[in-house]
């Protein structure tokens, strides 16, 4: 019996770590940068831009070709793109916009013909629009004794109107308007926070802070409650940042509904952490909260117990919230295990809808969704039209 079980543990992990092939052919190349070398880049290298073992090989009848043998990918499928060797000359599209990955089946030997349409540094670097401004470069905060950029988006007719607008705050400003700016997992894509509003006919005013460079401590001052790995989590005090210095500065200087019912908070990953806890505590504040792949797992247990713990039910039974996850947002946990995104979103909103009532609780599930800016700027103009809905306009 021993043996047998030995025998089988065998042939399980053979079977868990069988390896396959990933043929990749290119069949048109832009005219530009002729002779440059092409590389690969996806899950199977760590997304590494100008990996010297994932460079194109030119063939005699002008095509491009590499075969990739992987053994372990984490989602369901393989992503891919193209570069000239840096993220700044990714693949793009004849109009100069950053693209979706190739896809390829993770399971089996398999061949995609591809075609390189174009090179994004080939176009204009800023992708924003004319709505977007920078508010200030160094805007200081006082409770972190910090300088950091802070973005608005004006509506296209503000200069020309004398109305009121209900207005978005957002975190990680620098991947939301601007490839330019933009840093991401599969490269620097912004959510088109711009153009998604510049399409609707009822507008809002964006307010959007960076975060800072080093994401070690993007994550300290994401965090709400201490914790093994940040002892002195910053989340509180950057809250009391955006309600005490920057929402009163902006109703001072900007035509605003500043009333809770036409104010929202939105972030993504950690950003999405705090922007629920801004929610929970600061009803009185933020009327309409949008939280995207919260990364729950990693607060220790923290968000479950302020939900359980909710002060001020009475103002929570009168916001909206809207939860976005991807059903394959699996995340590895500081002690190895891993997580399933959208189960963590999942209970938590029958948490919060059993134990804070909220008037709304939206929950939105990307049957293919990872996590990363990509998607979540596929999630936000659904996001946009729910938070336009119910802010309460005159």
């Amino acid at each position: 019996m021993k043996y047998l079980i030995f025998a089988f543990a065998i042939l399980t992990s053979n079977m868990g770590t069988a390896q396959h092939i990933l043929n990749i052919k290119v069949t048109e190349v832009p005219l530009s940068h002729q002779g440059e070398e092409i590389f690969v880049t996806g899950d199977f290298n760590h997304w590494n831009p100008d990996d010297q073992a994932m460079k194109l090989t030119r063939n005699k009848d002008g095509t491009l070709s590499i075969a990739i043998k992987y053994t372990h990918i984490p989602n369901d499928r393989i992503e891919f793109k193209f570069t000239r060797g840096s993220w700044q000359t990714l693949e793009c599209t004849p109009e100069g916009r950053l693209m979706a990955p190739h896809l390829a089946e993770r399971n089996k030997d398999t061949t995609i013909y591809c075609q390189i349409e174009g090179w994004r540094d080939e176009f204009p670097a800023s992708t924003a629009s004319k709505n977007v401004h920078i508010l200030n470069d160094s805007f200081y905060l006082p409770q972190l004794d910090k300088y950091r950029r802070v973005w608005i988006y004006l509506p296209e007719n503000y200069q020309t109107s004398d109305k009121r607008y209900p207005v978005l705050y957002m975190q990680d400003g620098q991947g939301l308007f601007d490839e330019a700016t933009s840093v991401g997992r599969l490269g620097p894509v912004e959510w088109g926070v711009d153009e998604t509003i510049n399409q609707s006919k009822a507008p809002c005013i964006v307010v959007a802070v960076d975060h800072d460079p080093d994401m070690d401590v993007r994550r300290q001052e994401y965090f709400y409650h201490p914790n093994r790995r940040y002892p002195h989590a910053e989340g509180k005090a950057y809250l009391e940042f955006i309600i005490q210095t920057l929402k009163p500065y902006i109703d001072q200087h900007y035509r605003t509904l500043s009333g809770k019912e036409n104010t929202g908070i939105l972030g993504s990953s950690m950003g999405g952490l705090l922007s629920l806890y801004a929610g929970l505590n600061y009803p009185e504040i933020f009327g309409l909260v949008g939280v995207f792949s919260p990364s729950i797992w990693l607060d220790e247990g923290h968000t479950e117990e302020a939900i359980r713990q909710l002060k001020n039910k009475n103002l929570i039974l009168q916001q909206q919230y809207y939860f976005y996850a991807g059903a394959n947002e699996n995340r590895e946990k500081p002690d190895h295990t891993s997580v399933q995104m959208s189960k963590d979103v999942k209970r938590i909103v029958h948490l919060l809808q059993n134990n804070g009532k909220p008037e709304e609780v939206q929950l939105s599930i990307h049957p293919h969704g990872r996590h990363g800016a990509l998607y979540w700027s596929k999630a936000f103009p659904d996001f946009y039209h729910w938070f336009i809905q119910n802010c309460q306009q005159p």
